[in-house]
């Protein structure tokens, strides 16, 4: 029976927390946990519920700015950003790895410290009602969203509705508080105004209250002053923009920073390998959907080199649109003249990547260590490889066998 399978898994948990130091525990369910060691249970309807109201309570004892981060693409790579700025003021608080959900958030906030002077929360979604949620526990003193695109349209349907569940965030949240918002994305604007009516702070490379100009591809000119990009592409201009506006709303003096700054990214985001032979990588492979696809693609296309490759695969949970936004990533690659255009392809849809690429000296792989072997083929100097595509494709472990097999063909 599974509700026993998972009680007993219940129990083991218990005596494990027990082990490791716990003082009490919050059950739905009192247990025998039939340890020399016992501790006190506080039995509740909803362990999870209960969990959560824990970490609003233990929030509400922090007087200090609390900035919700939430959107389509980019939330991790801004939330690193603007974790990095607020550091050269203070001591900084911020989502780890992909705690960004239910359970990830009130953990994030019950490692909440006196010594912590900003915390820095990931919020993300895969239905609406959850970013209510998570800025009910949150109370963010900071809500920013840096878009809206189509990234889980498979479930909820529409643009519009990736919009709304988006602008929870700002519905949820104290009428104290300040909304920071991508100026240069127009749905998120509409329907950021339907719902918050509190001082807001707009950003954008085309326009808003803090604008930015890309002066080159390694330079972002703000109100007169010049600041070196800590990532590339114009898609991390944008976010490095949104992590200055957060700054400047908490008076955090940005002189500092035309200096430049070092962001580390978890694993897959925005990383760059330059491999032996003058052959880099640009690993994507942590998450993929249309328009960070197409950010990635004209980030490879920006990054000097004699050939430019595109390693994709499929872009998950996009529903019936799928095959259409699948043909538009192969249509840019088209576009921007991509060299070459190498296809993982674990689900059919993904075969339109190639299709809308037509012209394009393209190939389709179903097995990871055939794209290995025919990548190994073909790499030469002076080559730039972009590798994207969702985290469940796998396409993260050609990336590690492609940089093995170079580095030893290089011993």
């Amino acid at each position: 029976d599974e509700e026993v399978r998972s009680f007993e898994g219940f129990i083991n948990f218990v005596k494990l927390a027990i082990r490791k130091g716990a003082i009490v525990s919050i059950v739905q369910k009192q247990i025998l946990t039939n340890s020399s060691k016992q501790i006190p249970q506080f039995q509740v309807k909803n362990s999870l519920e209960a969990y959560q109201k824990l970490a609003r309570w233990w929030r509400d004892r922090f007087n200090i700015p609390v900035i919700a981060v939430t959107g389509s693409v980019g939330k991790t790579t801004t939330k690193e950003l603007i974790s990095s700025v607020l550091s050269i003021q203070g001591n900084v608080h911020k989502t780890q790895a992909n705690y960004n959900n239910e359970i990830g958030v009130p953990k994030t906030l019950l490692q909440l410290e006196s010594s912590h002077d900003f915390a820095v929360i990931e919020m993300a979604m895969r239905a609406s009602g959850e970013i209510a949620l998570l800025a009910q526990i949150t109370c963010p003193t900071v809500g920013m969203i840096t878009n809206v695109g189509t990234a889980h349209i498979g479930r909820l349907g529409s643009e519009e509705a990736i919009a709304q569940a988006k602008c929870e965030l700002l519905a949820e949240m104290p009428n104290t508080s300040i909304a920071i918002l991508n100026h240069d994305n127009p749905l998120l604007q509409k329907t950021a105004a339907k719902v918050w009516r509190g001082e807001t702070i707009t950003y954008g490379l085309e326009g808003g209250d803090l604008k930015g100009e890309l002066i080159d591809s390694q330079t972002l000119r703000v109100e007169g002053k010049d600041f070196p990009l800590p990532l590339s592409g114009r898609h991390n201009a944008l976010n490095y923009l949104g992590a200055l506006a957060v700054a400047k709303v908490l008076n955090v003096d940005w002189t500092s920073l035309m200096q430049g700054l070092t962001v580390n990214l978890p694993g897959g985001r925005s990383r760059r390998y330059d491999m032996p032979h003058d052959i880099s990588i640009l690993d994507e492979t942590y998450n993929a959907g249309l328009e960070s696809m197409l950010a990635a693609l004209h980030l490879l296309k920006e990054t000097p080199g004699k050939r430019h490759i595109a390693v994709l695969g499929t872009m998950k949970e996009l529903g019936e649109r799928s095959p259409q936004f699948h043909r538009q990533v192969g249509e840019k690659v088209k576009e921007l003249g991509i060299e070459q255009l190498f296809v993982l392809v674990d689900d059919p849809e993904t075969e339109a990547i190639a299709e809308g690429a037509l012209g394009i000296s393209s190939e389709c792989f179903q097995d990871r260590d055939e794209l290995v072997k025919r990548l190994i083929e073909i790499a030469q100097s002076g080559d730039r490889i972009l590798f994207k595509a969702s985290n469940s494709v796998g396409l993260n472990r050609v990336v590690e066998e492609f940089r093995d097999r170079l580095a030893m063909a290089s011993m």
